[in-house]
Order: C-alpha cells, then structure tokens, then sequence
C-alpha cells in the first residue's frame, strides 16, 4: 500500500471516530461536546478534500492541463509551486496589474503571468509581466505556459530577462508524464 493510501485511510478513520464520538454525545444530550465533535468533524472534512485537490492537480496529465479553464490553470501552478518550495498568492482575477501568482523563495520575490494557450503565446504576455515587476516590486518575472512561446516573446523576454516556461520546461519541472 501506497504512503498516501495508508494517510487516506487514518484520515478518513479518524473523521468517522469524531463523527460516532459526536453522535454519542448528542445522544446523551451533551451539547457542547457534540458542538465541538460537529466542528473537528468539519475541519478535517475540509482539510482531507483540500488534500484531495492538492494531489489531483499534483498528478495531472498534460492532456487534462490542456482542457482546464485560465483559472483553474492559475490554481494547477499554484499547487505546483507550492509544492517546489515556494510561497504563493494568487492575485485577483481581475486588476492584476500583469502577474497571476507572486511567488516568494528565500528571500526573493517572482512574478508569473500564467497563459493556458492553445497556440503560442505572444509578446503581449511578456509585456505584461515586465509591467508587473515595478508593480509588485518583484526581483525576477517569469511567463508559463502549457503551449509554446513565439520568436518575438522570447526575443523580448531574453531583453527584459523574463524567464519562459513553455510546455517541455514544466513537464521536466513539475514531472508531468
């Protein structure tokens, strides 16, 4: 048995042991104890299905990235990130001055646009992240993409060191079979 099946299993026990312990409770009619049972209950609901969610986008094919939505996929690499050691915030969907997620890794802070392109992605992404640098006040910027970059992208972005993720990079970087 795998590690997280065993962890998926204790989980999900001890969900159901705080779920009886509360029933028993309430049945005997004691309030607060069951309250509190109730509330433990529904904390570890929460956090087991956030664990859920972690693992599904942790081990997503390219083929399902493919089909996400531009949000979902600012999720995926914030997920990603996270899970490469980095602190992430996701900015507002809208107003985003130019950078999708701001990352923070010792002591440095990096913007990315995230674009989830069926075709290559142009300079109007990399203009946008290097506008998000002064925004941000950001040390480096980076572009990631589940498609390709065009010639002029990445001849902006090696002017303006802008780091470019396409689709090979994040395949090798986030393992993606």
């Amino acid at each position: 048995m795998r590690y997280f099946d065993i962890k998926k299993w204790l989980w999900l026990a001890g969900i159901l042991y705080t779920f009886l312990q509360g029933y028993t409770f309430y049945t005997r009619r004691e309030g607060e104890a069951a309250v509190g049972c109730a509330l433990l209950c529904a904390i570890c609901i929460y956090q087991f299905i956030r664990r859920l969610c972690t693992l599904y986008y942790l081990h997503m094919t390219m083929k399902r990235i493919d089909k996400l939505s531009g949000r979902a996929f600012e999720r995926y690499l914030t997920i990603q990130f996270r899970h490469l050691g980095y602190r992430v915030k996701l900015t507002s969907y809208s107003h985003d001055y130019g950078a999708d997620l701001v990352l923070r890794k010792w002591g440095k802070k990096t913007v990315v646009q995230a674009k989830r392109y069926e075709r290559n992605v142009g300079i109007a992404a990399v203009q946008e992240v290097v506008g998000s640098i002064a925004y941000y006040k950001a040390d480096n910027a980076m572009v990631v993409t589940n498609s390709n970059f065009t010639k002029s992208a990445r001849n902006l972005a090696h002017r303006n060191e802008v780091e470019l993720w396409g689709r090979k990079e994040i395949q090798k970087k986030f393992h993606i079979k």
